[in-house]
């Protein structure tokens, strides 16, 4: 494969995990509500898509293991803010130490055991163009399900009438609920889609791209996505434009360690994506880039029924 392909393809791979989050928890922060464990989420869907792959030796339960995995996280995190009503920045920050603590719990039988890579899926035909044949139609099937996520989300967002009202609930939680619109199960929806794409997101590390398991393997992962989320202003298709800009500065940073390019101390070079994140957090702040944004009114805020 010629080099420049097989960088756009790695690319991808690093690109996946953090699209898969960052889709999910767009949807829940347009509900209305601000998840801050996705890592953890990511974490515990890992270890299960994992644990089962390896006990099965069948990606194809491993993956629908995961997803439920993180949707049971995301179900904790749902009662607790959306019934009991704690604080959402306090509780997301909880689960994410949870969800830590769980995952090197479940796998501490299983560190360093290899599993099968789940297989690639290339597309007949289309997949023999070339340049764009290897580069979009010789994936696995969780990157494939990424672009229609995605389009799907993008979809449903725009275009639904139940996409606007998980909107009109984010925006103005009191006015939907006036109209009749069930708020809690809104936000119980959206915060269970956000639980079950972060599943998948860790699925995808653990069983496709480096198909082992190892304690805290998101490496903040799913705190870039959160970034990414900010970075997108909200929106669907500039999530998947991020993903794959702060997967190239991933991708960079390793073949720049790998091939020693640049002058400087492996660990500075394992600092750019994190740098990369501050970054756009503090320019997204800045600014006609600030006006932008256009974050949901009703971000964090919790609801109380009023009648």
């Amino acid at each position: 494969m010629d080099p420049w392909i097989a960088a756009v393809v790695t690319i991808i791979g690093a690109a996946t995990p953090l699209l898969y989050a960052a889709l999910g928890e767009l949807v829940a922060e347009r509900s209305g509500v601000l998840n801050l464990g996705v890592e953890g989420m990511m974490l515990v869907g890992a270890v299960t898509g994992f644990a089962v792959t390896a006990t099965t030796g069948t990606a194809w339960l491993g993956i629908p293991a995961a997803a439920l995995a993180g949707t049971l996280m995301a179900l904790l995190f749902a009662v607790l803010t959306l019934t009991l009503l704690a604080n959402q920045v306090a509780t997301g920050l909880a689960l994410t130490i949870f969800g830590i603590g769980l995952s090197a719990l479940i796998g501490s039988g299983f560190v360093g055991r290899p599993v099968p890579q789940l297989p690639t899926l290339p597309i007949p035909i289309l997949s023999a163009i070339p340049v764009l044949g290897p580069i979009l139609f010789d994936h696995d099937v969780l990157i494939y399900l990424s672009f229609v996520m995605t389009a799907l989300v993008a979809w449903f967002l725009a275009r639904s009438r139940a996409g606007l009202v998980l909107r009109a609930v984010g925006e103005n939680d009191e006015a939907a609920h006036g109209l009749g619109h069930g708020v809690v199960k809104v936000r119980y929806a959206a915060v269970l889609f956000g639980g079950l794409m972060a599943g998948l997101g860790g699925a995808f590390l653990s069983v496709s791209y480096t198909p082992m398991w190892i304690e805290q393997m998101t490496a903040g992962r799913g705190w870039i996505a959160l970034a990414l989320v900010v970075f997108a202003a909200w929106r669907p298709w500039r999530v998947l434009v991020g993903a794959y800009l702060f997967g190239g500065v991933t991708i960079f940073q390793l073949q720049a360690q790998g091939l020693g390019l640049l002058p400087v101390p492996s660990q500075v070079l394992s600092m750019l994506p994190y740098l990369a994140t501050i970054l756009v957090l503090v320019v997204s702040s800045l600014g006609p880039w600030r006006r932008r944004l256009n974050a949901p009114a009703c971000l964090g805020r919790p609801f109380r029924a009023t009648r």
